[in-house]
């Protein structure tokens, strides 16, 4: 062979290689409801101001949907190009019917998507789907193994979109009922997915990271403030996550777990609190930071 002719070859053989070794970028789709109120605090809407923090970072292909777009928004086409979803919504989670938020967690077990729900999307439709299927999932995880297989669960409404009681208790919750020939029934009382107080006044609030070492706290600071937000106050009627990265507090009292990360077959779920439309949360420095560290550890934890 001609040292020209060889000298071609081995570089396009180095050059396909290296190609091969590059990881291939993580897809987001930065999903808003777009509402008015937004632009108060995003003159350009809320889901724009988090796409263009996160299009400067390496690794990340990002894109933006929202509800008044074709199918949504949420075309199995534009899916099948998302690692992670990023989801704000807060007054139009009616107009995502459940199918599509089934579909939505369909994808998250077969770990082809994961999803982020931000402050008011603890109501959305997809969030909430998964906060069911994790209930599901764990109501069967307390059986015996002999059981799992012949369980069968009959599930109770939740009161969705009511907010719960102080007192009531929490869901979701289940009672296990054997029969005298050996049938196993599982009475599950959904997830509420809301929490008992709200205070709209926009005090701030002080977020204590509580897991330095993983992967969405790198860079971030033991503690720091948000000085403009809703409160939220605990108990969240939502299943016992596997993690909870932050808690949030209030100079009143109130607290929160305001970073908490589900696993849901291969895919994962990241509630993150912070957060009201009115207020500038997801300009601040610490918040980029922390949600361009999520989509890039949730989208590594897929099967790529």
């Amino acid at each position: 062979m001609r040292p020209a002719l060889q000298g071609l070859l081995i570089a396009f053989t180095a050059a396909t290689f290296a190609a091969a070794d590059e990881p291939r970028p993580i897809r987001v789709l930065v999903w808003d409801e777009q509402q008015p109120a937004q632009k108060r605090a995003y003159p350009d809407f809320l889901g724009n101001a988090i796409s263009r923090s996160l299009r400067d970072k390496p690794g990340l292909v990002v894109a933006t949907a929202r509800l008044d777009d074709p199918e949504q928004g949420l075309g199995s086409d534009r899916l099948d190009r998302t690692d992670v979803l990023v989801w704000w919504g807060h007054v139009r989670h009616r107009e995502i019917k459940p199918e599509t938020g089934r579909s939505i967690v369909q994808r998250i077990k077969s770990g082809k998507l994961s999803l982020i729900a931000l402050h008011s999307a603890h109501w959305s439709t997809p969030f909430v789907e998964a906060m069911y299927e994790r209930s599901r999932i764990d109501a069967l995880a307390a059986l015996p193994e002999l059981d799992r297989a012949r369980a069968r669960i009959v599930e109770s409404p939740t009161h969705l979109f009511a907010q719960p009681r102080r007192h009531e208790p929490l869901s979701p919750r289940s009672v296990v009922e054997r029969s005298t020939d050996g049938a196993v029934t599982i009475r599950l009382a959904l997830p509420n997915c809301c929490f008992p107080a709200y205070r709209g006044d926009g005090k701030p609030s002080h977020v204590r990271v509580l897991l330095p070492g993983h992967p969405i706290a790198r860079g971030l600071p033991a503690t720091f403030d948000i000085p403009q937000t809703e409160m939220y106050d605990e108990p969240f009627h939502v299943p016992t996550p596997d993690l909870a990265l932050f808690e949030e507090t209030w100079d009143a009292g109130e607290r929160f777990r305001s970073g908490s990360i589900w696993s849901i077959g291969q895919g994962k779920v990241l509630y993150f609190r912070p957060g009201h439309e009115t207020y500038p949360v997801f300009l601040q420095p610490e918040v980029q930071l922390l949600l361009a560290n999520a989509v890039r550890w949730l989208g590594e934890e897929l099967p790529r």
